[in-house]
């Protein structure tokens, strides 16, 4: 699940030109250096990129299937493996034909679930559970705590990226607001933005290189109107739905706790 994970922030870095993660080069700003010289370096470290990310996926599949557990056990995962790829993938189409578009929180909760709720949460879940032979009502229950919860940390994330501590988050914090990504938070601010502000967003959205000055005005205009309290509801909402959820299975102790601290990490976290 991790390299799936890394694989997917390559492809994620490479689509969205992102500079930073974890406080470092992406790696298709680093493979720069392997191609310097080169005709077209930029689009050559792209391509090495996107070749990354696809070889960190297939090993990430050599890896589960390899993995010395039973071929019985197996089969009743490999089906949720492939519906998590797709998944993933459907997620990021999403969220590249909404880039630019008139903001749309239906639109931008669909990419939430698709690009991270699903891979991040509910996935790994229905695939532990599945190779350790759980039924319908505890798979089920996987999902109801796993989909929510996926949602309120990207919520967190949307929220990090421009309003985070980039020493602490390792990464820029211009990329959605460069980007003109289709955010809750972006989405939220619309709805509650009159034909002013919406005008002033309009000619700070999707500039190639946002200034700080830039970048200020936007987290003024998301400030005044509320938009991050908004958005904070909607994280805790989420929180609330997925340990409301964790509460109606019946789960050893220990599961129970460590589902419940991944969930309030969910809603607190810095980075």
């Amino acid at each position: 699940m991790e390299l799936v994970h890394a694989a997917a922030v390559v492809h994620d870095d490479l689509i969205d030109d992102s500079p930073l993660r974890h406080g470092r080069p992406t790696a298709h700003i680093a493979l720069r250096g392997a191609v310097r010289g080169r005709p077209r370096p930029d689009a050559a470290a792209r391509s090495l990129a996107m070749l990354v990310g696809d070889l960190l996926m297939t090993l990430a599949g050599q890896l589960f299937a390899t993995s010395g557990l039973p071929t019985a056990y197996l089969a009743r995962a490999r089906p949720l493996w492939s519906v998590m790829a797709r998944e993933l993938i459907a997620g990021e189409c999403l969220e590249i034909l909404a880039t630019g578009a008139g903001p749309d929180m239906a639109a931008s909760l669909k990419v939430i679930r698709y690009k991270t709720a699903k891979y991040t949460v509910e996935q790994p879940l229905l695939i532990g559970g599945a190779l350790a032979g759980a039924g319908a009502r505890l798979r089920d229950g996987y999902c109801a705590y796993g989909l929510p919860l996926g949602e309120a940390f990207q919520l967190r994330d949307d929220l990090l990226g421009l309003f985070g501590d980039p020493e602490r988050t390792g990464k820029a914090n211009a990329d959605d607001v460069c980007g003109h990504r289709p955010t809750a938070l972006l989405a939220e601010t619309w709805r509650l933005a009159d034909d002013d502000d919406r005008d002033r967003l309009r000619a700070l959205l999707g500039r190639s290189r946002a200034e700080a000055d830039a970048l200020d005005a936007v987290r003024e205009v998301m400030r005044r109107l509320r938009a991050t309290d908004r958005i904070e509801d909607m994280i805790s909402a989420r929180v609330r739905e997925a340990l409301a959820a964790l509460h109606e299975l019946d789960v050893p102790p220990r599961a129970a706790s460590a589902l419940t601290a991944l969930a309030q990490g969910t809603a607190d976290r810095l980075s």
